[in-house]
């Protein structure tokens, strides 16, 4: 059967993908990787969008999926190429070197996964989403430190209309815990919004919000955009992360550390 662009033809087999990529890349072709796992919602369409926005390339979805699920039919919606349902073996780990938040050893097996599939699929691109901001640096300084020729591409967090970052664990929190589970959208806001008084301001409101609704996070930290210790002044990333019956919940904002985003105009860099 011949190969239909924008069809999500399904691949199971590492070697059909392979030669998928090899036969694109031999007449010229970009191939843009969106790593996923389980499940799909806004968040992950928001990644697949953003691939086909590369003109001229052909997008490969890495899907997990569960044992004996359908490929969603959204891929083929989204109009993209090629989908590889299920698991890419590998035993590796890529330790980035970065003061981790989240589990170290996750971190360093997601991102080898990330790394192999760009590999297996000749990838020349890569979409990944800023939520998991921390696997998104670590994966960035894979692909710098060995020497690829990828770029990859960022896309913003998708949130709920009451701010909460889109996630499948969400559905997984206790329902008497949906309420407490909104603070951590609104800690990370109110954070933000303090930028201009410095990290400590910045901690101590966050912290308040989450205080407020009966939460202790599992961590509240300030990184540059390199995941080293935050600026006194200019871009930074709050990360926090709290623990709600038995689910992880992260969410991170970007902000103008030291300057407040009321003050970005008047800042010496826009002058």
């Amino acid at each position: 059967m011949a190969f239909e662009p924008g069809q999500a033809v399904v691949v199971t087999d590492e070697a059909h993908l392979a030669q998928y990529g090899r036969a694109f890349r031999k007449v010229g072709k970009s191939i843009v990787v969106v790593p996923l796992t389980t499940g799909i919602h806004a968040g992950h369409i928001s990644l697949i969008r953003a691939a086909k926005s590369l003109l001229g390339a052909y997008v490969f979805v890495i899907y997990q999926g569960a044992p004996g699920e359908p490929v969603p039919e959204d891929f083929a919606r989204e109009g993209v190429d090629v989908v590889f349902h299920g698991k890419l073996a590998t035993t590796a780990r890529i330790h980035t070197g970065l003061d981790h938040l989240e589990d170290a050893d996750s971190i360093a097996h997601d991102t080898a996964r990330i790394i192999a599939a760009a590999n297996l699929t000749h990838a020349t691109d890569l979409v990944m989403g800023e939520k998991d901001f921390e696997l998104l640096v670590a994966t960035q300084l894979a692909v710098t430190s060995l020497r690829m020729k990828v770029k990859l591409h960022s896309v913003p967090t998708v949130r709920m209309p009451d701010g909460i970052a889109i996630s499948l664990r969400n559905a997984d929190v206790p329902e008497a815990q949906r309420d407490a589970a909104l603070a951590l959208s609104a800690a990370l806001t109110a954070g933000a919004h303090a930028a201009e008084h410095g990290e400590k301001v910045v901690l101590d409101t966050a912290r308040g919000v989450l205080e407020a609704a009966g939460l202790t996070p599992a961590y509240l930290a300030l990184r540059d955009l390199a995941f080293r210790p935050a600026p006194e002044t200019g871009d930074a990333r709050l990360l926090a992360a709290v623990d709600l019956g038995g689910v992880h919940l992260l969410d991170n904002v970007g902000l103008p550390l030291g300057v407040g985003f009321k003050h970005i105009e008047a800042s010496p860099e826009n002058s």
